[in-house]
């Protein structure tokens, strides 16, 4: 519990107050910054998707496929070939 430890306050009332901020959870919050930052990746084309997960702390490139194509609909294969890449800025997700 990082953030517990961080702000010293119970967990259970940090994700009640996130949620009711956010109308998300914390951890839903988490995973779609991690997804932006793949679009990110992706975009870029620097790093493969093994590096890509490794990067984000995937246990593996299936398990970041599996939530990429939960999050979004689109394999990542596809959302690479895409000219609009549909990228949010991580302030707006």
């Amino acid at each position: 519990m990082i953030l517990q430890d961080k702000i010293k306050l119970d967990y259970h009332y940090l994700t009640g107050l996130f949620s009711a901020v956010e109308g998300i959870t914390i951890e839903k919050y988490v995973i779609l910054q991690r997804i932006e930052k793949v679009k990110e990746l992706l975009k870029y084309d620097e790093l493969n998707l093994s590096e890509i997960a490794d990067k984000l702390g995937y246990s593996s490139v299936q398990h970041l496929s599996q939530q990429f194509k939960k999050i979004t609909g689109l394999t990542t294969t596809h959302f690479k070939s895409l000219k609009d890449n549909q990228r949010k800025p991580l302030d707006k997700v």
